[in-house]
C-alpha cells in the first residue's frame, strides 16, 4: 500500500491509498454539502459550504470506480 496527500484546505483533508488490487481515495468534508459525479476516468467533486461553492477533479486510474458520501466522507473505490 502507498499513501498519496492529496490536498488539504482548512477542515478537510483528502487522500489516496494504492493497492495492488486498486486505490482508495477519501476525503473527509465535515458538515459541507458534497456532490461527486463519476465520468470514466475523472471524479467531479462539488462542495457547498458557507454560501461559497467549489467543484474539483480527480483523476482515476481506471474507469471502473464507485463513489459515496457519508456523513461528509466522500469514498471512491477504483478497480484495476
Amino acid at each position: 500500500m502507498t499513501l498519496e496527500h492529496i490536498s488539504q484546505q482548512e477542515d478537510s483533508i483528502a487522500r489516496r491509498y494504492d493497492y495492488d488490487d486498486g486505490e482508495l481515495i477519501v476525503a473527509d468534508f465535515g458538515t459541507a454539502d458534497v456532490s461527486v459525479d463519476v465520468l470514466d476516468d475523472v471524479a467531479i467533486v462539488v462542495v457547498e459550504r458557507d454560501g461559497d461553492s467549489f467543484q474539483t477533479e480527480i483523476e482515476l486510474s481506471a474507469d471502473d470506480a464507485q463513489a459515496f458520501i457519508n456523513n461528509g466522507v466522500l469514498t471512491i473505490e477504483v478497480g484495476q
